[in-house]
């Protein structure tokens, strides 16, 4: 009996290390796996102009470029429209060598700039210079401004998200920054670097762009890594992370954004913990806005780390908004007092990507979108904040409300009475979608009201 016992018991571990091993082996690519980055030609000429906040103040800018495979003598031409002054402002390069080839970037940073003043500049590197382009700087001191934001983009190659973005820029003229909620570009290898740049163009030149790492923007492996070239890239990193961590905080107006990289292991987010904590005891911002990848209330059960790492500083110190993306869906999430009030803060989740996801439909969420794209405007306008959702295809207003700072901060929910997005069709023969579809009508069936037209 016990020799029977000792050769079920090694059966069933055999059945089960084989079972472990071809479940592992349908995930390893998943898991560990990147493409395969293609060879590009050098860029000769300055390119892939990049304008960003500096790590300053909301007048320091950055600019990025690349140029060639070799550092040569580079510098950004800076003209005053107003006083037509005109300024050579010295850039820092670096060679990054990626998987499949070298590229030399250059970074230059404007520190003098004045309030309310217009610019045209153009980045030169050996003599040869990139066209001009221009942007503006805005009054000190302000309670009125406005900014867009996108989840995940991860564009496909010649994809449409940079004339969306674009449309979005003319639908809203008076934006004055973009923010990006990381996953910007699908993978890092350079042929995708190069639609995220095509996806920017005319905008990221002219418009401050501030984004987050994602998981995407990593390279996998049991210890997955974020290339030296997203700094290069985004280079307010290169001055505000900490450690290992891109970490940043601008304080623009009266508001004042915190930036996460949540895509890292437990010890490098317990440090972005007590970053987080000391920067936001040290506010004095009216409006506190945190933007991180990997939402603090998953739509799909993610969230166990995120949240216990940073949900109670944000309550604790009084965040108004949290924008959020990974998760390929829209959902709003406002909190409520004892009394059942709407409260701040309240946590967005949003993408702008072609992959759409299932999710749960978690009661604890105001509303949810689980096809299209979306972007946002964000608005602060006195003791005000407005959040407005758009579809990134149609333009029309998905979703909005606002936080009224004055008094006792409160939420007015604008667009309970705006029906949801709720279009799916399932592939029959995928169990998932067939799981999904059931979830969808359920939910139907559960919230009537959200539906009416």
């Amino acid at each position: 009996m016990k020799t029977r016992s000792k050769k079920l018991k090694r059966l069933f571990l055999l059945l089960l290390t084989i079972a472990l091993t071809v479940w592992m082996a349908t995930r390893w690519n998943v898991w560990f796996g990147n493409p395969e980055e293609l060879s590009v030609e050098p860029l000769m000429s300055p390119s892939h102009v990049l304008l960003t906040f500096g790590d300053e103040d909301e007048l320091s800018r950055n600019v990025s470029w690349q140029c060639d495979t070799v550092l040569h003598p580079s510098h950004i031409e800076l003209v005053c429209l107003e006083d037509r002054d005109t300024t050579h402002i010295e850039s820092q390069g670096e060679v990054f060598e990626s998987r499949k080839g070298k590229a030399a970037y250059y970074v230059a940073r404007l520190r003098q700039l004045k309030p309310a003043m217009h610019y045209r500049y153009r980045a030169v590197t050996n003599g040869k210079a990139s066209p001009w382009y221009e942007f503006q700087t805005y009054a000190l001191h302000r309670d009125k401004f406005s900014f867009l934001f996108v989840g995940d983009v991860q564009d496909t190659i010649g994809g449409i998200e940079g004339s969306l973005l674009r449309e979005a820029w003319a639908h809203h003229p008076d934006v004055e920054f973009l923010v990006c909620g990381g996953d910007l570009t699908e993978r890092p290898t350079n042929q995708n670097w190069a639609e995220t740049f095509r996806t920017l163009d005319s905008i990221g030149q002219s418009m401050p762009i501030l984004n987050v790492t994602g998981n995407h923007d990593y390279l996998k492996g049991v210890i997955q890594r974020l290339e030296r070239r997203f700094p290069l890239v985004f280079s307010y990193f290169l001055d505000s992370r900490v450690g290992d961590n891109m970490v940043y905080t601008l304080k623009y107006g009266d508001a004042q954004i915190f930036v996460l990289d949540t895509n890292r292991e437990f010890y490098y987010l317990w440090s972005q913990h007590n970053w987080l904590k000391e920067q936001l005891s040290q506010s004095k911002a009216k409006w506190k806005i945190l933007v991180l990848h990997h939402p603090l209330h998953s739509l799909k059960g993610n969230d166990a780390i995120q949240q216990w790492m940073f949900d109670d500083l944000v309550r604790q110190y009084g965040v108004d908004l949290v924008l959020q993306g990974h998760e390929h869906a829209y959902a709003r999430m406002t909190s409520h007092d004892n009394a059942g009030a709407a409260v701040p803060p309240v946590y967005l989740v949003s993408h702008c990507s072609t992959k759409n996801y299932r999710i749960n439909f978690d009661e604890q969420f105001d509303k949810f979108g689980i096809s299209g794209r979306y972007y946002h405007t964000v608005a602060v306008n006195g003791d005000t904040l407005t959040m407005a959702a758009y579809d990134a295809n149609t333009h029309a207003l998905y979703d909005s409300l606002l936080i009224i700072g004055g008094g006792i901060r409160h939420v007015v929910d604008l667009g309970k009475d705006i029906p949801e997005n709720l279009d799916f069709t399932p592939d029959p023969s995928n169990k998932k979608d067939r799981k999904f579809a059931e979830r969808i009508e359920e939910y139907k069936r559960t919230h009537p009201e959200r539906l009416k037209n």
